[in-house]
């Protein structure tokens, strides 16, 4: 079976030097805290937050393989993926024997009908098996 990629951040991605992601949990949401892109993307202001929210999750994972490791074959996605630094939504062959093992799950989370998403940033690789997601603007002035 074959590894898919489908890029999903289209007009936004997070800021590529100091993303400051952090991972909380609502119920079965897990949400993604990080820095959005001003820089590429001027509708954002400066230091503006962005959420993604993956509802209906099962499990997930804030790892730390970063860009270095990507390119030096140190992910089990390096060579696969498209490109370091992007959302994706990862169909067919997850290589998950080839993976970590630090996965969190999520207490009462699906158990079907889950997609798996992967979000490389700066300094980590964040994966998340969900029902579907949700981007969110959060106010400015929200804080890391």
């Amino acid at each position: 079976m074959t590894t898919h990629f489908a890029r999903l951040n289209d007009g936004w991605n997070a800021e590529p030097n100091a993303p400051d992601p952090e991972v909380s949990l609502l119920g079965t949401e897990v949400r993604l805290d990080f820095t959005a892109n001003s820089a590429q993307f001027p509708r954002f202001a400066d230091g503006q937050r962005l959420r993604l929210r993956f509802r209906a999750a099962a499990r997930y994972r804030l790892g730390a393989t970063n860009d270095e490791g990507w390119y030096r074959g140190q992910c089990r996605f390096s060579g696969l993926a498209p490109a370091w630094g992007d959302f994706y939504e990862v169909s067919g062959d997850l290589r998950l024997e080839a993976g970590p093992q630090d996965w969190i799950l999520v207490p009462g989370g699906s158990v079907g009908g889950l997609h798996h998403f992967l979000f490389y940033l700066r300094d980590h690789t964040f994966e998340c098996s969900a029902r579907d997601w949700a981007l969110e603007e959060l106010p400015e002035g929200s804080s890391p």
